[in-house]
Formats: structure tokens, sequence, C-alpha cells
């Protein structure tokens, strides 16, 4: 396994990231927090899921209920944003459009930040995909691992992430990043995660936003097989 990061921008806030965000529940932790993990994850399966089992760690086990960790994690899924108050409806929300959803506590291991829930999606004709989350304070969230690829990924501001399955060949991720700039975006910085001859990688950039008919053209580079935008949550 192989873990890289190429970084070429300085840190930066926004009044975002100071002030924290406009939410619904007690908690930014707990509930803008753990619905942006929601939502990330749902971005990244791409898909409505037909199940959801979410595993909880840490003190998102032991006050999820009381804090509505569980209805802002469904929320996210359901593509609710951290301040809309139907948040407190999400489960009748989500039923409606027919997923099913459990919660279970576990414990998922000391290197894990105790606000941390294990995402599992389900659907019909497509891989399950399993992702980890983290909500670290302020309302901020990132994503830890996707399946079993170990990522830092977060929702920068003023950046478009898209998020790349590729092979592990760094002559194809060269050649899709031509292509990208090429578009008239300026990659910031990218985060590959390999594992044997799988690879994804996390890509930054700034520019225009990227259309869904660009996805698409971009997926059909050699070496590369799916790519997801965050740019719906970035904005």
């Amino acid at each position: 396994m192989n873990y890289t990061t190429k970084n070429t921008n300085t840190d930066s806030y926004s009044i975002f990231e100071i002030a924290g965000p406009i939410m619904i529940g007690p908690s930014s932790s707990h509930t803008a927090g753990a619905c942006k993990i929601g939502q990330m994850a749902r971005a990244l399966f791409h898909k409505q899921p037909g199940k959801v089992t979410f595993i909880l760690h840490g003190s998102f086990a032991e006050v999820y209920q009381g804090h509505a960790t569980d209805k802002a994690l469904v929320a996210g899924i359901i593509r609710l944003k951290t301040g809309d108050p139907k948040i407190k409806h999400s489960f009748e929300l989500a039923a409606k459009k027919g997923i099913e959803f459990q919660f279970k506590k576990g414990n998922l291991g000391p290197e894990y930040h105790p606000n941390t829930a294990k995402i599992i999606m389900e659907k019909n004709g497509r891989p399950n995909m399993t992702v980890i989350g983290s909500s670290i304070g302020g309302g901020k969230s990132k994503i830890v691992k996707i399946d079993d690829f170990p990522v830092d990924l977060n929702i920068q501001a003023g950046f478009k992430t898209i998020v790349v399955w590729h092979d592990n060949n760094k002559t194809h991720l060269t050649q899709l990043c031509n292509k990208i700039e090429k578009n008239g975006n300026n990659i910031h910085n990218i985060q590959t995660t390999t594992i044997s001859k799988e690879a994804i990688s996390i890509i930054n950039t700034d520019g225009p936003d990227f259309t869904l008919s660009e996805i698409k053209k971009l997926e059909k580079q050699k070496g590369i097989k799916e790519i997801r935008s965050l740019i719906k949550l970035q904005q």
C-alpha cells in the first residue's frame, strides 16, 4: 500500500470555518458534522442506496439519539443540508424514498476520532460501498476511508474536488490531470492512495465547475474507472 500527498496550497480559513455552520441540532460535531459525513458518503456512492447500515464509534455511539446524530446521518444520505429543518424528519423522508437503514454500535479502533461513523451502502445491481467518516469539530468533517483505501477527504473552501478511481499507473493519472488543466482548471493538490493495482486519487482544483458531460468524458480516459464530483457540497 502506498499513500502519497502533493500539496501546493497554503492554509486558509473561510468565515464558515471560523464562525461555525448554520445547523439544526444541539451539537455541531454530532449533527452538522454527521450530516456532512452522510452527504459525502452519498456523493461518493453516487446513487440512492436501497439500504444503509451505520456503525457508530466512540461518542457517536454513546449519544447518537440524544444529539440527533442518527437523524443527521440519514439526512446527509438523502441530501439535506445542515441547516434544513427537515433533518428532524429524515427517518420518515428516507422511508418514503424506499431507503432501509439501521444503526449499530461498534469499536472501529483507537486510530479513529471519537466522532466517527462507518457507513455501508447497498443497492441492487452495483457493488456495496463502505465509507468511514469523522466529525472533527465546528461542523467540519472528513472521510478517512473509502472501502479499503485510507484517504483524507474533506470539503475545502474555494476548491472543486473530484475523486477518481483508477488503475495504479502514473502515466494514466498524468494524462487525466493534463486533460483537466486543458479544460481550464488549475490543480492545487493531488492525494493518491494505492493498493496493489488499484488506486484512488483526490484532486482539488479551481476554475469552472465540472459539468456532468465533462465528467463522463474524463471517465473515458485510459485507466480511469469512475469519477465522483463533490462540487455541489462545496457551494
